[in-house]
C-alpha cells in the first residue's frame, strides 16, 4: 500500500502513521472515562443516592460538556493543541480522584461538571486536529478508525471494572492512571500540531431550524437518549440486581452496538430518503427499550441483546441528523451547522440523565425504559410528519460516521473573533 496518492497527498496510512500519539491518547482517555463513568454509576446507587439525585450528578457532566465545547477553541487559540489538551486531561485525572476521595453528591456533581468540561475540550483538540490534518480524499476513513477507536475504548474501559472492588480508591486510582498516561504519547510526539484558523460564517438556530427542522429535532433527542444511556444505564443495571461484572456486561454492550450499527445504517440511508431511516431507528429503538423489562427477566444475557441494538440504534440517530441536515445546506453553511447541532446535542444530553433520574424515581425502575419509548416514539411520528411536508432533497451528502463532539465550540468561537473584531473597530473609531 502506497503512503501517498497520485497527487503527492499523504494517504490514510501516513496520516493514521503521523497521528499515532492522539490516536493513542485518546483511547487511553476513553477507556479511563467509559471505567469512571459506569463506576459512579454503581458507587451512587450503592451508596444510596436518590433517582433523582444521581441523574443530577450525571446531569452535571453533560453541563460541563456543553460549558466546555464553548471554550476549549478559545483555549486552543491561546496556547495551542498540546498545551489544552495536557491542561484539560490533567483536570479529568483529578477529578476522578477526587470523587473518590469524597463520596457525597453535591462534590461529585461539581467534579462530573469538571469532568465533562475537560472531556468536551479533549474532543476538540483530538477531533479538530485530525480534520485539519486529513485531506477531504480520506476524511471519512480517518473518522471511521477515530470512531471506532472511541467506542473500543469506551467498551474496554467497562471491563476494567471488574478488577477491582468499587468500595476501594484503586478503581478511581486506575482511571486517573489511564487519564494521566494519555499524556505520554501527545507530549513525546515529534510531530507538528496543525496550524490553528476559524474561517466560520454564521449560523442561527433559528435559520438551521428552517433548513432542516427534523436534523435539528434528531440532535436534540440524540443527544437525550445517548443521556439516558450513557448517564443512567448503569444505575439501571444496577436497579435491576446485576453484579458489577453484570453492569460492565450491558454498558459494554450499549457501547459495542454503538459502532456496530454504524456502518450499515449509514449505508441504508445513503440508499432511501434519510427521514424514513430516521424514522424506523427511532421506532426501533422504541420497540427494543419497551423490550427491556421483559429482556431483564429472562437473564444477563438477554439484556445484554437488548442493551447492544438499544445502544446500537441510538448512537445512530446524531448521525443520521447530521447527515439528513447537510442534505440541505450549501457549502459554506456546513461547518456553522455542524458547530450548532453539536451544542443543541450537548443540550438534549443534559436533559437525559435528569429526566432519567425523576422518572425512575416516580415509575421505578422501568422508568429508564418508558423514557426511551416515549423520546424515540416522539421522534419516528416526527420524522413521519416532515416526509408529509416536503420533498426529498435532489441530492445527499454521504453519511459520516460523526462523533458527537466533532466541531463543538466552533459556533461559539467564531463569536468571539467577531466580538474581538469589533472591539478593534470601535478602539480605532475617531
Amino acid at each position: 500500500m502506497s503512503l501517498t496518492d497520485p497527487s503527492g497527498e499523504r494517504s490514510l496510512l501516513q496520516a493514521v502513521l503521523q497521528l499515532w500519539a492522539l490516536l493513542l491518547g485518546i483511547a487511553l482517555l476513553l477507556a479511563g472515562n467509559g471505567l469512571q463513568g459506569t463506576l459512579l454509576g454503581v458507587v451512587a446507587e450503592d451508596s444510596g443516592f436518590s433517582s433523582a439525585l444521581t441523574g443530577l450528578v450525571m446531569t452535571a457532566y453533560f453541563a460541563g460538556f456543553f460549558a466546555g465545547s464553548a471554550s476549549a477553541e478559545r483555549l486552543i487559540g491561546r496556547v495551542g493543541h498540546v498545551r489544552t489538551f495536557a491542561a484539560l486531561a490533567s483536570l479529568g485525572s483529578i477529578a476522578i480522584l477526587i470523587h473518590g476521595m469524597i463520596i457525597d453528591p453535591w462534590v461529585w456533581a461539581g467534579m462530573r461538571f469538571l469532568t465533562g468540561f475537560s472531556f468536551a475540550g479533549l474532543y476538540v483538540v483530538a477531533e479538530s486536529w485530525l480534520n485539519r490534518e486529513s485531506s477531504n480524499a480520506y476524511r471519512g476513513a480517518l473518522l471511521a478508525i477515530y470512531m471506532i477507536i472511541t467506542h473500543g475504548s469506551l467498551a474496554i474501559g467497562q471491563g476494567l471494572l471488574n478488577i477491582a472492588s468499587t468500595t476501594s480508591l484503586t478503581l478511581y486510582a486506575l482511571s486517573s492512571i489511564i487519564i494521566s498516561g494519555a499524556l505520554v504519547p501527545i507530549l513525546l510526539s515529534s510531530a507538528p500540531q496543525p496550524h490553528f484558523t476559524l474561517e466560520i460564517e454564521r449560523l442561527t438556530l433559528r435559520k438551521l431550524f428552517s433548513i432542516s427542522p427534523l436534523g435539528l429535532t434528531g440532535s436534540f433527542s440524540a443527544g437525550v437518549a445517548n443521556g439516558i444511556i450513557l448517564g443512567m444505564g448503569a444505575v439501571y443495571a444496577r436497579r435491576l440486581g446485576l453484579e458489577v461484572g453484570g453492569v460492565s456486561i450491558f454498558m459494554a454492550a450499549t457501547l459495542v452496538g454503538g459502532a456496530a450499527l454504524q456502518w450499515p445504517i449509514g449505508r441504508l440511508s445513503d440508499a432511501w430518503d434519510r427521514r424514513i431511516v430516521i424514522a424506523g431507528v427511532a421506532a426501533a429503538a422504541a420497540v427494543i427499550a419497551a423490550l427491556l423489562p421483559m429482556a431483564a427477566q429472562q437473564g444477563l444475557m438477554t439484556l445484554t441483546l437488548a442493551g447492544f441494538f438499544a445502544g446500537g440504534l441510538t448512537m445512530t440517530l446524531y448521525p443520521l441528523s447530521m447527515a439528513h441536515t447537510h442534505d440541505w445546506l450549501e457549502v459554506d453553511q456546513m461547518t456553522p451547522a455542524s458547530s450548532a447541532l453539536v451544542m443543541v446535542y450537548g443540550g438534549g444530553a443534559m436533559l437525559g440523565p435528569m429526566g432519567t433520574g425523576l422518572l425512575m424515581g416516580a415509575l421505578g425502575t422501568n422508568g429508564f425504559a418508558w423514557y426511551l419509548v416515549g423520546l424515540c416514539l416522539a421522534l419516528s411520528a416526527y420524522a413521519v410528519y416532515r416526509i408529509t411536508r416536503r420533498q426529498a432533497p435532489d441530492s445527499t451528502e454521504d453519511y459520516l460516521l460523526a462523533p458527537a463532539a466533532m466541531s463543538a465550540g466552533e459556533y461559539w468561537a467564531e463569536t468571539a473573533v467577531e466580538e474581538a473584531g469589533e472591539s478593534e473597530t470601535d478602539a480605532s473609531a475617531p
